[in-house]
């Protein structure tokens, strides 16, 4: 006789019990925060959100099948609501994707909730959520160094702008519509 395996759906504790997604959302978002404080205390930490799921999942015991990008906004968002209710930085921050070590568009809850403007691009977001790191890293205790820290983009986000800019070719200078000569830095051309 064959056994037959199912696949647990939706959201559910150890043992099997069902919850709702709310009720798994909730709960996590208190582990979250834990983790999300822990790792504020090491300067330029950062965690993936897979890193984060894996957290969440072997603290609560609780388990899903949903997608991550399903239900890991509405865990950070309690995270963001939470972190303004205690006079915390946005912990949120330090939540960053494992492809790119970018922060992703859910960070403009961020800056809906303290009332600043969305960012205009993914890199003004980045470096907004460099400066809320920064600020994590001075609140919850990370040793810092003499000059009390910089923002940072994550190291992986960082890393990728660095090897672009190595690998970009100098810019053209313009050439003179007279003699065809590169022009110098003032513009203006020597020879004629």
């Amino acid at each position: 006789m064959e056994a037959v395996v199912t696949q647990q759906r939706g959201y559910w504790r150890e043992g099997g019990e069902r919850i709702s997604a709310q009720e798994a959302w909730d709960v996590w978002a208190g582990y979250a925060y834990d983790v999300l404080t822990e790792v504020a205390q090491t300067y330029h930490a950062t965690i993936t959100y897979g890193e984060l799921r894996d957290r969440l999942f072997a603290a609560s015991g609780i388990r899903t099948s949903a997608l991550l990008q399903n239900w890991v906004g509405e865990v950070l968002n309690r995270v963001i609501h939470e972190s303004l209710r205690r006079g915390h930085p946005p912990l949120s921050a330090l939540v960053v994707r494992m492809e790119d070590g970018m922060v992703g568009g859910g960070y403009n809850e961020v800056l809906r909730i303290i009332g600043e403007p969305l960012a205009e691009d993914e890199m003004a977001r980045e470096e907004h959520a460099a400066g809320s790191r920064l600020a994590c890293y001075r609140h919850f205790g990370a040793s810092l160094p003499s000059d009390g820290g910089v923002p940072a983009l994550a190291p992986k986000l960082q890393a990728t702008i660095q090897r672009r800019r190595a690998q970009a070719p100098p810019p053209r200078r313009p050439v003179c519509s007279t003699c065809f000569v590169q022009l110098p830095v003032s513009g203006r051309c020597d020879s004629c």
